[in-house]
């Protein structure tokens, strides 16, 4: 017997999962703003620096497409409170690392646990509220990238700067603990699947669909191309400031976080906005407002590496953050748009490898590895040029999306 869910409970939900995302960036980010720190005690080389990030990505993208089958076929809040717990102790763990290789031990486990809540939420998102609501609401949900980022920095700068570097992965990790009961007993939504689909469009036939569904792939070579840019970026520009700018770790991750804080929130939500107005106009309307927003942030981040002094700098972060936060809800919101409810967790874990593996699970290191043969300034300035063909890619996607929308969505059951 189908149980209806109330407008308030599905608030509670997003609420909640929204709190778990927040933790999620926040354990995520903190590793980056105390990056000098680490560095000046390890003794380790930019290159070895970056490797820290890529480690994260690296065990992130390979364990998401088993969550992802195990998202489709297992209790989604239960996978996702599972996650949460190991990636929170995870992060607590890197606070007491001796030595290089255990902090890169820890932070890989934290891409361990992260991928399970990454592959099952925005379905779960998806099936609690309708589908014309879907870019708003997700927007919401995603808002805690910024907002999770900027604490990540501005309390790992806080915490590093006065206590040290493994102090801020202790406290960071703490809260997650609290949260995982909480999550662990929230009730699921009901699957939204097609009923008059076989069990071959439901199982293997429809994960393969998924690498000839046009929008789909088109979409994700998008988000891996802004995946690497704003990746590598927002592991490098606190280390910029200090560097360039000759910022402290704190005021250095106080100027950066707070400018992503705002700059991502209202990108973040204005992107939701404007997606589901565009939507309701063309097929192709979170593409539009996606694909604008990369065109027009990535020459305010060049503007950001190449300006001589501090507020210059901050002023085209601000701009440069606002446009490209714009594509946060609307390419998700696509991938949710043009695949199969029933292999949607699939759908986001073969995202999220391909994204990463193509994205942020290299560029710090490249980056890193840039850095230490041209100077970190130079490094940075390859990052808007991949900005702009994450814009091409969501063109190139507008021409399919249509159709793929067509064949994905079940009709409705009431």
């Amino acid at each position: 017997m189908k149980v209806a869910i109330s407008p308030a409970y599905r608030r509670y939900a997003l609420g909640l999962l929204l709190a778990v995302n927040l933790l999620n960036y926040i354990d995520r980010q903190v590793l980056f703003a105390v990056f000098p720190l680490i560095k000046a005690d390890f003794g380790i080389s930019d290159t070895e620096l970056g490797f820290l990030g890529s480690a994260f990505m690296l065990s992130y993208m390979l364990i998401a497409p088993v969550f992802g089958w195990l998202g489709d076929h297992w209790n989604r809040v239960r996978l996702a409170s599972t996650g949460l717990i190991i990636w929170s102790f995870a992060t607590i763990l890197a606070g007491f690392a001796p030595g290089y290789r255990s902090l890169l031990a820890a932070r890989a486990t934290v891409g361990v646990g992260e991928a399970s809540f990454g592959t099952v939420s925005p379905g779960l998102i998806a099936d609690f509220f309708e589908k014309e609501k879907r870019g708003s609401v997700l927007s919401w949900f995603y808002v805690a990238i910024p907002v999770g980022s900027a604490l990540g920095y501005l309390m790992g700068g806080v915490l590093g700067q006065r206590f040290g570097w493994h102090y801020a992965f202790l406290m960071v990790g703490l809260p997650g603990l609290l949260v995982a009961l909480p999550l662990w007993f929230l009730r699921a939504p009901e699957r939204r699947v097609d009923p008059d689909a076989t069990e071959t469009e439901k199982g293997i036939g429809a994960y393969l669909q998924l690498f000839h569904n046009r929008s789909f792939v088109t979409n994700t070579l998008a988000m891996a191309a802004m995946t690497f840019a704003i990746g590598g970026l927002a592991q490098w520009i606190p280390t910029f400031l200090f560097r360039t700018h000759a910022l402290n770790v704190e005021k250095a991750n106080l100027m950066f976080g707070a400018t992503t804080v705002v700059a991502g929130i209202l990108g973040t939500l204005v992107g939701g906005v404007l997606g589901d107005r565009w939507q309701k106009k063309s097929s192709k309307g979170y593409l539009l407002v996606s694909g604008w927003g990369f065109f027009i942030g990535a020459p305010f981040a060049a503007w950001a590496i190449m300006a001589p002094g501090v507020p210059a700098c901050m002023a085209a972060i601000f701009v440069a953050e606002f446009f490209l936060f714009l594509n946060t809800g609307p390419l998700n919101t696509v991938i949710i748009n043009v695949t199969n409810p029933a292999v949607r967790a699939m759908a986001f874990a073969v995202n999220i490898f391909f994204i990463h593996a193509l994205g942020d699970a290299v560029s710090p290191s490249i980056l890193g590895w840039f850095s230490d043969l041209w100077g970190l300034r130079n490094a940075l300035l390859t990052t808007p040029m991949v900005m702009a063909l994450a814009g091409v890619f969501c063109f190139i996607c507008g021409r399919f999306v249509a159709e793929d929308m067509a064949r994905a969505e079940p009709p409705e059951v009431g």
